[in-house]
C-alpha cells in the first residue's frame, strides 16, 4: 500500500475504535442495568456482575462492528472532501477504484475481526455465561440470603429473612410451603443457619413454630421447637440438566445439524443453519459497509454545501440492505435448502458498490457533478 492508502487505513483505524467504544458503550448501558438488578437481587456480588460482564462483551462488539465500520467510512470520506484532499488526489490521476483500496483493506481487516467473534469468542463465551448462570441458579444459598424481601425461590416456596448478622445468622426467618396442596406448611423462627450437607442445604431453624394447615382448611396443627432442619433442596426445584442454546454452537454444528442437536435447541434444521450462515454472512456485510460508506460519498462530487444528501442515500442502502439479510434469513429457516438466499443482500451490496464507483469514474458525470474549485483554495474567482 502506498502513503496515501496507510493514511487513509489510519484514519479509518483510528475512527473505527472510537465509535466502536462508544457503540459497545451505549449496548452495554442497556444490558448492565438488566443485570446489575437481577445479580444483586439474588445475592451476588461486584465481582460476579464484572464477570457476566466481561462475557456478554464479545456478542456486543460483533453487533456494533458493521455499524462502527460504515460510520467512519462515512466520516473519514466526508472529511477527505471537506479538506479538498480528494479533489487533490483524483487530480493527479487517482480514480475511484484505486481510492478504494484503503477502504477495501479496512473492511477486510474489520471482517478478519468479525469473523473472529462470530465463530469462536461469542460461542465460547456465550457458553461460559451459560454455564455460570446455571451455577448461580443452583446456589440456594445464594438466592436464600436476601435481607428484608419475601423471596420465592420456586413455585409454591416464599422465604423471608428480617436480617443477615455478619457471622452468617438469620434473625427472624419465615418460611410458607404450599408445594403441597393437601397442606399448607409455615415455619417461623427468631434464629436459623444455612448449612450445607450430603444431602444438600439445609435450613437449620432454631425456637420456632411449625403450622400445618390441612386442604380443608378446617384443622390446623401448631408445633413448637427448640431445633429444626429443614431440607430446602427438596422444596427448590434445580434444573441439572441444562441444554446448549443456539449461540453457544460452534459454526459447523450449525451448518450440519444433527437430531441430537436439533433436540437439545428446541430449533430446527432451518434455524440452525440460518444462524451458521448469518455468522458468515456478518463478516462480508461488514466489507460491504465500509465500502459503501466510501462509495455512496464519492460519487457526489464537490459541492459547497457538503454531502449530506449521500450521507443520508448511505444511510438508507444500509437500511435496505439490512431488510435484505434479514429476509433471506427468514427464507432459510422456512427452507434450508435456499442457503445461498442468506447471500443476496451481500450480492446486492457489492453491486450497488461497482455501480456508483463506475458512476464516480464517468467523464461526463464527473463534469456535470463537480463543482469549480473555490476561490480561498485556487486564488481564482469562479
Amino acid at each position: 500500500m502506498g502513503r496515501f492508502d496507510r493514511y487513509i487505513l489510519s484514519q479509518l483505524m483510528m475512527l473505527f475504535g472510537f465509535f466502536s467504544l462508544i457503540l459497545v458503550m451505549i449496548y452495554w448501558v442497556n444490558q448492565a442495568v438488566a443485570l446489575f438488578d437481577q445479580l444483586i437481587s439474588d445475592g451476588q456480588s461486584a465481582l460476579v456482575f464484572l464477570e457476566f460482564t466481561a462475557l456478554s462483551l464479545p456478542n456486543i462488539v460483533r453487533l456494533v462492528m458493521p455499524i462502527s465500520a460504515f460510520v467512519a467510512s462515512v466520516y473519514v470520506t466526508n472529511r477527505l472532501a471537506a479538506d479538498s484532499e480528494l479533489v487533490v488526489v483524483q487530480s493527479t490521476g487517482y480514480s475511484p477504484y484505486r481510492l478504494a483500496r484503503p477502504f477495501l483493506a479496512f473492511g477486510v481487516i474489520v471482517a478478519a475481526l468479525t469473523t473472529i467473534l462470530a465463530h469462536l469468542l461469542v460461542p465460547l463465551s456465550t457458553h461460559q455465561f451459560e454455564e455460570r448462570s446455571a451455577e448461580i441458579a443452583q446456589d440456594v444459598t445464594a438466592r436464600m440470603l436476601t435481607e428484608g424481601q419475601f423471596l420465592n425461590p420456586s413455585d409454591g416456596v416464599t422465604f423471608y429473612i428480617r436480617e443477615v448478622t455478619p457471622e452468617g445468622e438469620l434473625l427472624d426467618v419465615l418460611l410458607s410451603d404450599t408445594s403441597n396442596p393437601d397442606q399448607h406448611l409455615i415455619y417461623s423462627s427468631a434464629r436459623a443457619y444455612l448449612v450445607r450437607s450430603d444431602r444438600g442445604p439445609q435450613l437449620v431453624m432454631r425456637d420456632g413454630m411449625a403450622q400445618t394447615l390441612r386442604g380443608d382448611g378446617l384443622n390446623l396443627a401448631v408445633t413448637t421447637f427448640d431445633d429444626f432442619a429443614y431440607d430446602v433442596s427438596a422444596a427448590i426445584e434445580v434444573d441439572d440438566n441444562r441444554n446448549r442454546s443456539l449461540r453457544e454452537l460452534m459454526t459447523l454444528d450449525l451448518l450440519n445439524p444433527t437430531p441430537d442437536i436439533m433436540s437439545e435447541t428446541s430449533r430446527s434444521a432451518g434455524a440452525l443453519i440460518a444462524e451458521g450462515h448469518n455468522r458468515i454472512t456478518q463478516a462480508l456485510l461488514a466489507i460491504v459497509a465500509s465500502l459503501l460508506g466510501y462509495a455512496a460519498l464519492i460519487t457526489g462530487g464537490f459541492s459547497r454545501f457538503g454531502v449530506w444528501k449521500q450521507i443520508l442515500g448511505a444511510v438508507i442502502l444500509v437500511i435496505f440492505i439490512n431488510a435484505l439479510e434479514t429476509a433471506g434469513t427468514g427464507i432459510v429457516r422456512s427452507n434450508p435448502d435456499a442457503w445461498p438466499v442468506a447471500y443476496l443482500a451481500t450480492g446486492i451490496g457489492l453491486l450497488l458498490i461497482l455501480a456508483m464507483l463506475w458512476l464516480a469514474a464517468r467523464p461526463k458525470r464527473l463534469r456535470r457533478s463537480a463543482a469549480p474549485i473555490p476561490a480561498d483554495v485556487s486564488g481564482v474567482s469562479s
